[in-house]
């Protein structure tokens, strides 16, 4: 099944369960990576630019966008399992767990822009890639696709200013 879970393949128990997993697992990880790299001194010090958002803004905002990757990834998973557009939702969420330990724990703003430009290009191409088989998972990808893409911004400011 390539094109989008039915509602009725959304509703079996099973399903049910795969999206307790997913969300568990995606907002888990990413919650334990950044409670281990969460800004410090290092990052206090650093000069930024106008746009930098407040420090408080980015763990809700990483929420939201966890719960909307991990429904992604399970829609996806239960369409395709084998598929590339799984192969694309996974190597994205690699590339998301490496980011902050790239960038805050090893203190490297330009290894920081080695993870999330090609990050960025895997997010684009998993939208393109379920555009047509399935829309809202495409979409919950929209979202991301932008905060990545202001992330990647902010990462290449940051980069350069310091």
């Amino acid at each position: 099944m390539a094109h989008a879970p039915t509602l009725d393949d959304l509703k079996q128990p099973r399903a049910l369960l795969t999206l307790a997993l997913f969300l568990i697992i995606v907002i888990g990880v990413g919650a334990l990576i950044g409670s281990q790299t969460a800004p410090g001194l290092w990052y206090a010090g650093l000069e930024k630019p106008p746009f930098n958002p407040p420090d408080w803004v980015f763990a809700p905002v990483w929420f939201a966008l966890y719960v909307l990757i991990a429904i992604a990834g399970w829609r996806t998973f239960l369409a395709a399992p084998l598929s590339l557009a799984m192969g694309l939702w996974l190597v994205q969420m690699l590339l998301n767990w490496t980011w902050s330990p790239a960038f805050f724990m090893a203190e490297n703003l330009w290894l920081g822009m080695v993870v999330i430009v090609p990050m960025l290009v895997v997010i684009v191409a998993f939208v393109a890639e379920r555009w047509n088989r399935d829309r809202v998972s495409a979409l919950l990808f929209v979202p991301y696709a932008a905060w990545v893409a202001f992330a990647t911004l902010l990462n290449a400011s940051l980069a350069i200013l310091n």
